[in-house]
């Protein structure tokens, strides 16, 4: 799936579908049989003052500011290596405001040649551990342009 600026594709692996996301973005999942979200993937245009310096705290500070309660950073790297690009990433896990349900995700801030885009991938907590292997796939195969 292509970002409609054209800074990123996202690689969305077998049983996801697209689904809705804010407008400039690019969304997939996989859900349960019951709807319950399993997988969650994301990919949009860097918008605001991030950067690859700031990148673990202004994620953090993004979650709480808009649905977390809160938000633990699990781990940080920088200067990774992208197709196509570099980013800097943070692992962590956060819950909820409107039903505390806990989540865990990796978020990259990846600079490309056209541009920077931002990469989320994420899953209930309690089955991360399920799902890791397959999310860890798609930030391998992100491709900056």
């Amino acid at each position: 799936m292509e970002l409609p600026d054209g800074t990123a594709v996202l690689s969305i692996p077998a049983g996801a579908s697209p689904v809705q996301s804010d407008t400039g973005s690019v969304s997939a999942g996989i859900t349960a049989p019951n709807g319950d979200l399993l997988v969650y993937l994301n990919a949009t245009p860097r918008q605001g003052e991030e950067s690859q310096v700031n990148w673990p705290q202004f994620r953090l500070d993004h979650l709480t500011g808009e649905n977390a309660a809160s938000a633990t950073r699990i781990s940080n790297r920088t200067g990774m290596v992208f197709r196509g690009g570099t980013g800097s990433c943070v692992a962590d896990s956060y819950v909820t405001r409107i039903g505390a349900h806990r989540y865990r995700e990796i978020a990259c801030l990846v600079a490309g040649t056209r541009g920077g885009s931002v990469l989320v991938v994420a899953a209930p907590a309690e089955s991360w551990d399920v799902y890791s292997p397959l999310l860890e796939q798609a930030v391998d195969s992100y491709l900056a342009e």
